[in-house]
């Protein structure tokens, strides 16, 4: 008897559910508006094509009018499905954004450490002296004793700010 069944080839077809398509979809149109919200600075650090450039571009002039806006979207989000290496382009995006959280945190803290050392005074000078050798004893004593003035006065906070800006300075690298 001759065998009835198709031959078996080496390539495995792989189906991809139409809601596995939408969802890819969606993906990319959310990083159209991810990089259309990013300023110009910043879009010019990702590997960007020079037709997906010139797509921001034009995204930015039509900011206002928004059905103009919303289709020009989609072709972001075509031209991202299309032609674009869509992986360098996201790794590069995650890189940009953690950047800028990382620097909000380190931003927090050092607002901490002005507060503590303007509750706590000499001692938590003397802590921060130890861990940032960078600072100078005199130069941060007076400007802990300056903003606490200005503090309890308050009158508008120039030792305050330049308090921060001395430890941000020394703190960040």
């Amino acid at each position: 008897m001759a065998n009835n069944q198709p031959p078996h080839d080496d390539e495995e077809i792989i189906y991809v559910s139409k809601s596995e398509l939408k969802r890819d979809a969606q993906e990319l149109h959310q990083l159209g508006l991810d990089l259309v919200a990013l300023g110009k600075k910043q879009r010019e650090r990702l590997p960007l094509s020079p037709v997906l450039q010139e797509a921001m571009a034009m995204a930015d002039k039509l900011q206002g009018k928004h059905e103009a806006y919303r289709r020009h979207l989609n072709y972001i989000s075509k031209t991202l499905r299309t032609t674009e290496n869509v992986a360098e382009i996201q790794a590069a995006l995650d890189v940009l954004m953690n950047k800028n959280n990382q620097a909000d945190v380190l931003i927090n803290k050092i607002e901490q450490i002005r507060t503590a050392l303007l509750k706590n005074g000499d001692d938590k000078a003397n802590e921060l002296l130890e861990q940032y050798p960078a600072l100078e004893r005199q130069k941060l004593r007076q400007l802990i004793r300056a903003a606490s003035k200005e503090v309890q006065a308050e009158k508008p906070a120039k030792s305050y700010k330049e308090l921060f800006q001395y430890l941000k300075e020394a703190i960040l690298p």
